[in-house]
């Protein structure tokens, strides 16, 4: 009796030891897996903050490179003056392009992000007169995105395209007959006479209003000169030109706004005989979509805690 018993506890302490020791590696096995994984994560970090996931090489084969113009021209937008004159310059610097294409998709902007990039493209196409600088327009290309294409070499588009839109708008709301409604009280106080311009809730001022009129034609010829520069003699002697309307894709050819039909396809293999398209275009990398998520959920946070947050009034130089 006591032999089995002895037999009976044997087995099951070589049992528990068995499972203790299968629970031990089980554990051992998903704490390797769990630092692997974490491993990669801080590898894809560390690769998006450096830009190493987002640079295209410069080592590449004979290439078209391309560059996208997408939305509306801004500072704070993927289509600022310093994100798309990095990708420019790391297009034109690469050994393997052969040629540059813009492709523009936007309604326009600001006025001063579109200069800045014009500015940029002249300065590149002076430094690389070896390598030819083309705008692709596809969907629309008016105001300040006219304003960048005309620096190109050429302009390709397509018959339906929309383009021109050669003029300055100034826009607003006045709020001052809504607020009589309401009974409402405006309480602006100003050092400067004119510190309230065009505010939405007073009056407006006529001298302040021909005042804009008078910024809004001086920025209008800005635009019309650097539009004569680029397009030169290719331009029609229209007096529609430059009032702001836009045109189709076909008769801003007619117009001598743009030079061909074509595409980016048809342009690098027809025009640049290089069919590979290489995109420079900066994105985000993933460290900075991770880091604006997080600000975004940390923002609506705090405003659900401290809902004063955001609604105090500032004073400051405008």
């Amino acid at each position: 009796m006591s032999d089995e018993n002895n037999q009976w506890e044997r087995k099951l302490l070589e049992k528990l030891a068995s499972e203790a020791l299968v629970e031990q590696r089980r554990k051992r096995r998903w704490g390797i897996f769990f630092k692997l994984i974490g491993l990669v994560y801080v590898g894809i970090l560390i690769a998006s903050v450096l830009g190493l996931t987002a640079t295209p090489s410069l080592e590449v084969s004979r290439h078209t490179a391309l560059v996208d113009l997408d939305g509306v021209i801004a500072s704070d937008s993927l289509a600022s003056a310093d994100r798309i004159n990095s990708s420019l310059r790391t297009a034109f610097e690469s050994e393997g392009s052969v040629g540059v294409i813009l492709r523009i998709n936007s309604p326009g902007g600001s006025p001063v992000q579109a200069g800045l990039i014009n500015d940029e493209i002249k300065r590149l196409r002076a430094k690389y007169p070896e390598k030819p600088f083309y705008a692709v327009v596809e969907e629309v290309c008016a105001s300040g995105g006219y304003y960048v294409a005309a620096a190109a070499d050429k302009i390709y588009v397509d018959k339906a395209s929309l383009v021109g839109s050669i003029g300055v708008v100034m826009n607003g709301f006045g709020f001052t007959g809504t607020m009589e409604k309401l009974g409402v009280e405006r309480r602006l106080i100003t050092a400067g006479e004119n510190k309230g311009f065009l505010d939405p809730f007073s009056e407006a001022d006529p001298y302040q209003t021909e005042f804009a009129k008078q910024m809004a034609e001086e920025i209008h010829q800005q635009f019309i000169q650097v539009v004569k520069e680029g397009r030169g003699e290719k331009l029609a002697q229209n007096p529609e030109l430059f009032s702001g309307l836009v045109w189709t894709g076909a008769k801003s050819v007619e117009l001598g706004l743009a030079d061909e039909l074509g595409s980016i396809d048809t342009v690098a293999r027809d025009v640049l005989k290089a069919e590979d398209i290489l995109d420079y275009t900066e994105q985000d990398s993933f460290a900075e979509r991770f880091a604006e998520r997080v600000g975004v959920v940390f923002g609506q946070g705090v405003r659900s805690v401290f809902p004063e947050f955001g609604a105090r009034q500032t004073l400051g130089f405008q």
